[in-house]
């Protein structure tokens, strides 16, 4: 493993972290050689904040690579501004995932050349993005039944439209001119940090953590899959294998180093170390202290759950319906099994804005209030909903709430990958009342938690901890404690308010040589616990007879999907029937 050759100095040695998030990339400047979190600055998109370039009624998220640019800029020059620039050793950056786009042969991103600028075909494809459900399924298929290797096995077995090849097949398919441009594609933690760097792009470092996890590499079939199987799948894939990547890299390695350019836009040097990139939630199990057999749980706008494993222990045993197996994804030496939830806060976050409609289109008709009192009464209500709404649904007696809720309003992650499926509510009467429904999500999205932590288990790979991270597990306690309830096992939630951003950073200190490996990185700039949520022994029962339920309903809701055509258009808000 390349790394720097600073490791023996005792020099003062600061790292930075790079998170990019859904809706905004924070940055964060650590001490690589105690942990202490220094300074912090985020950004938040301006073109995704306007959803500019979305389709959401098709399911369709992009992202412009101005964006991400803008807030890589931002936010490390405000961090760095904090320590003298030589003594900033390394930056790591993680990504949500997979995020992919197109970029031309020097490793431009599409969006950024003339002609392009407004395409969202040539824009990043966020993660939750399914405008690929159809490629998705054909994947799956083609997999089954072409002849040859069965390349989503190390995937959980299924392929999904949130990931890598059925985005690039479906953008490929819709826009010709995007097809003939694109030289190559790129996850975005890679294309980061190829920006960072400026490198080459064919001889650039690609993450181990996105190309196992998301592009079906596996070491045993000589990295991607084959141009045989590719081309069967989309003859416009033809040639694109041989200008992607053969090795991938695990995060703690030296991708390159700080370009001049990016020197001197950052206000940093040269010197400074690039590790290689990785997805956030893997970033975020390192923060958490993640160690084998443990589960850390990435709470935000979806979930990421991360379980590591000795690789010998393992063997050769495929775990199904999960996000993948690879080794060496978040723990290098071990391996790392992904599972998830497509909506976790997300789910809440619907809620919110379909209660807040009166506010956004009643509440301008007003002729009691001024257009400023109304903008302040708007924003002092939204931030105040979930905040009530968490109060009440605590106080819903569930004995008498029948509300039963599926949190599959963004398709369903695992376990057994499925974005067409929806979300739905059962039980509802004239009485019902917001705080029940709300209390009914919160349910469902444990209940989901709980579907995951069983197909571990089932297959032979045991939960013995579950630790929290994220939005979510910081913010919300109702929630947390009726996690906690349902799993019915304690949930121990990490002090850092930026996880991902620091085990980035942990990554970061790996690469520029002040620790040695990430285990090490981890004992010495680990944060610890903030608390520990305990399930309450007289909800577990009650929670595991709904959890039948939830299952139940599932079943059901699902076989009434099959046969439905794909893909499958969505409405102008997320579906949510009664039933």
């Amino acid at each position: 493993m390349e790394t720097s050759h600073i490791a023996s100095s005792n020099s003062p040695a600061y790292v930075i972290g790079v998170d990019y998030g859904t809706d905004s990339v924070r940055s964060l400047l650590v001490d690589a050689r105690t942990g202490a979190e220094i300074a912090q600055a985020v950004h938040y998109y301006a073109r995704w904040k306007k959803l500019e370039f979305c389709n959401p009624a098709r399911n369709r998220f992009r992202q412009h690579p101005l964006d991400h640019i803008e807030g890589l800029e931002t936010t490390i020059r405000k961090v760095a501004a904090h320590v003298p620039a030589e003594q900033i050793v390394g930056i790591a950056v993680d990504t949500t995932g997979s995020t992919p786009g197109p970029v031309n042969e020097q490793g431009v991103a599409l969006a950024l050349t003339p002609g392009f600028e407004t395409n969202p075909n040539a824009m990043f494809v966020l993660w939750k993005d399914h405008t690929a459900l159809a490629e998705a399924a054909e994947i799956n298929q083609k997999a089954r039944t072409w002849g040859g290797e069965d390349f989503t096995k190390f995937e959980g077995g299924i392929y999904s439209s949130e990931w890598f090849w059925a985005k690039i097949a479906h953008v490929i398919r819709e826009d010709e001119a995007v097809f003939k441009a694109a030289h190559s594609w790129i996850e975005h933690c890679d294309w980061v940090t190829l920006l960072l760097t400026g490198q080459d792009l064919a001889t650039f470092k690609r993450s181990r953590c996105a190309a196992g996890h998301k592009a079906m590499w596996h070491e045993s079939w000589g990295g991607l899959p084959s141009e045989e199987f590719l081309t069967h799948l989309e003859p416009k894939l033809a040639g694109l294998r041989s200008r992607l990547f053969e090795e991938t890299y695990t995060a703690d390695e030296v991708a390159g180093h700080l370009s001049a350019e990016w020197a001197e836009r950052l206000g940093l040097t040269t010197n400074t170390v690039v590790a290689v990139g990785s997805f956030d939630a893997h970033a975020g199990a390192v923060a958490g202290e993640i160690e084998a057999y443990s589960m850390v749980k990435v709470m935000g706008t979806s979930t990421c759950d991360i379980v590591v494993a000795p690789t010998a222990e393992v063997g050769s045993h495929l775990v199904a319906g999960i996000c993948g197996q690879v080794d060496g994804s978040v723990i290098p030496g071990m391996l790392g099994l992904e599972a998830g939830q497509s909506a976790f806060g997300d789910l809440l976050a619907w809620f919110r804005q379909m209660v807040e409609w009166p506010l956004h289109h009643v509440l301008p008709h007003s002729k009691v209030l001024n257009a400023e009192q109304q903008v302040a009464l708007r924003d002092e209500m939204s931030d105040l909903l979930l905040v009530e709404l968490s109060k009440a649904a605590a106080e819903v007696d569930p004995e008498e709430s029948a509300v039963l809720a599926l949190d599959w309003v963004n398709g369903r992650r695992t376990p057994d990958a499925n974005q067409a499926l929806k979300g739905a509510l059962m039980n509802l009467t004239m009485g019902t009342n917001a705080p029940q429904i709300f209390r009914a999500l919160v349910e469902a999205i444990c209940y989901g938690s709980k579907q995951i932590v069983e197909r571990f288990e089932q297959e032979g790979i045991p939960v013995k901890q579950v630790i929290g991270i994220g939005g979510v597990a910081k913010k919300s306690k109702f929630v947390m404690q009726t996690l906690a309830d349902v799993l019915d096992r304690p949930i121990k939630i990490a002090v850092s308010e930026q996880a991902p951003a620091l085990g980035a950073a942990m990554y970061a200190a790996v690469a520029a040589g002040i620790h040695a490996d990430v285990l090490t990185a981890q004992r010495v700039m680990g944060s610890g616990f903030a608390e520990t949520y305990e399930p309450n022994p007289a909800r577990v029962a009650d929670y595991q007879a709904r959890y039948e339920q939830y299952q139940a309903f599932g079943k059901f809701v699902e076989s009434a999907t099959v046969g439905q055509s794909e893909p499958v258009m969505e409405p102008e808000t997320p579906a949510i029937t009664s039933a």
